[in-house]
């Protein structure tokens, strides 16, 4: 993530960063007790806040930034496809075993919390946000983009490790690699950038043989949609 379009670029595409502390668990669980009221959702959104569409926004963006190869990571539909997922059945912990014990474990073994991904994921925000102000002195959203580049480098490493390694940023890869019909890679730009054809990369003797070559079908990527 550092402040040049390509090494952004490259940070897009390569993998998340190894595992963080898993010390910020039991730090996090204390922070997420429900709300006695239910947060007020912006136009568009279905889980995240005010506040937290404003950071989710603002990460987004730095990490994907408008250049010639895509347009900003909100235009491109990033912060619709992660405040999806949240909304959803991954976002409510659906498929998770949820009645502990909540010991801590390996950072081979994930996220181990009572929280769902959901609360985890915006008990970690909180967190970072309020790292954020003490650093700064106003909010992620309010950072001038170098200095939330260089604030987000500190998150993949420090107390948040975990949090933003194992959750945010996965998210965020998604957001740009899935189906658009999930909310991101609008106008399958990501799928441009790299080459991919979308369903059609399933078939097996195009595979074969277009190994090592570009495939035809890679400039006119097709989705759900288009089979729908």
């Amino acid at each position: 993530m550092s402040n040049h379009p390509s090494s952004r670029r490259h940070f897009l595409i390569g993998a998340a960063g190894a595992a963080g502390a898993a010390a910020v668990i039991p730090i996090l669980s204390r922070a997420a007790a429900p709300a006695a009221q239910p947060t007020p959702v912006p136009p568009g959104y279905e889980s995240l806040g005010p506040a937290e569409a404003a950071f989710v926004e603002a990460l987004v963006n730095v990490l994907c930034p408008a250049d010639t190869l895509t347009p900003s990571g909100v235009d491109c539909g990033l912060a619709t496809f992660i405040d999806r997922q949240l909304a959803g059945g991954f976002g409510k912990g659906e498929r998770y075993y949820m009645q502990g014990p909540w010991s801590a474990g390996s950072p081979q073994l994930g996220i181990q919390s009572p929280l769902t991904p959901e609360q985890f994921f915006k008990a970690g925000l909180k967190s970072a946000n309020d790292a954020c102000s003490k650093q700064h002195g106003k909010t992620f959203d309010q950072l001038a983009p170098a200095d939330a580049n260089a604030f987000l480098q500190s998150l993949s490493s420090g107390p948040l490790a975990q949090w933003f390694n194992d959750l945010v940023y996965p998210l965020f890869t998604q957001a740009c690699f899935a189906d658009p019909i999930y909310g991101g890679n609008q106008g399958k730009v990501f799928w441009k950038m790299v080459g991919y054809p979308g369903l059609p990369a399933f078939h097996t003797q195009d595979m074969t043989a277009y190994r090592g070559k570009p495939f035809p079908g890679a400039t006119n990527p097709q989705s759900i949609q288009d089979f729908s």
